[in-house]
């Protein structure tokens, strides 16, 4: 009989307290498998961006483990590049110079292999045409491509994301949402994606994970993917079978919240 795969991302008996402010108080367990979308959905202060805070090293555990492959996650490193709702580009660099900065520590590459990964990820957000550009000459949306577009270049296996979108007008955040799915699919990457946005999560996510509040349990798991299938399109918000998944994840979510929404 064949071995089972190791999991990819796996949290085990995961606690998390800050002082006297308890965090994560039943041991979280959970598992994410390579390639896999994970959105982590819950009211505003549940804990969520702290647990992934932790995958990436920025927190640690109070007790428990988080292991990547199998190993313990330490410190930062480039396997589990982090993208932030606020915007983390460079203004005195270009945008691609921006890009290229994810690999700037990076010595298994030389520099004509940097400059050609830095194109290949500025071509696939879409901004190829914007490279000797600066960041302040270019929108809210385009800058958010920039932070994506150095942690996918510097080689991220892991991409954690935390509310990246939230800052953003609806058109440019329902693009830079079919976008991230495009490029998540093409280029195989595992994404831990955190949101209090119901629709977002049900939109992005292969799986949604719905926490309760703080101190923050998982109270339901949602397989979008059987519900919905891979393929994503913008059109498909207007569907019944999305709307009645997303009648069904708000009740989960108001539930998990005390009502409060």
């Amino acid at each position: 009989m064949a071995t089972a795969p190791t999991p990819h991302l796996v949290f085990d008996g995961v606690t998390k307290r800050f002082g006297s402010v308890q965090v994560v108080e039943q041991p979280f367990d959970l598992e994410v498998a390579r390639h896999e979308f994970v959105a982590f959905l819950g009211p505003s202060g549940c804990g969520k961006t702290t647990l992934m805070r932790m995958v990436g090293g920025l927190d640690q555990p109070s007790s428990g483990e988080i292991r990547l492959d199998g190993e313990p996650v330490g410190r930062p490193d480039r396997r589990r590049g982090m993208v932030f709702q606020s915007y983390s580009s460079f203004p005195w660099l270009t945008v691609g110079q921006n890009v290229a900065f994810g690999m700037k520590y990076r010595k298994d590459l030389s520099e004509q292999e940097k400059a050609v990964r830095a194109e290949r990820y500025l071509d696939l957000v879409g901004l190829y045409e914007f490279s000797d550009s600066y960041p302040n000459q270019v929108s809210g949306g385009m800058r958010q491509r920039i932070a994506i577009a150095r942690t996918l270049a510097a080689g991220a296996d892991v991409l954690l994301m935390d509310e990246p979108f939230g800052a953003l007008d609806a058109l440019r955040r329902e693009q830079l949402q079919a976008e991230l799915r495009r490029i998540q699919r093409r280029d195989a990457k595992t994404v831990v994606f955190v949101t209090h946005d119901v629709e977002e999560a049900l939109f992005l996510a292969d799986r949604v994970v719905v926490f309760s509040k703080r101190p923050t349990r998982i109270v339901a798991e949602i397989d979008v993917k059987t519900r919905l299938g891979e393929e994503r399109t913008l059109e498909m918000r207007d569907g019944d079978d999305f709307f009645a998944l997303r009648r069904e994840a708000i009740g989960v979510v108001r539930a998990a919240a005390g009502g409060e929404l």
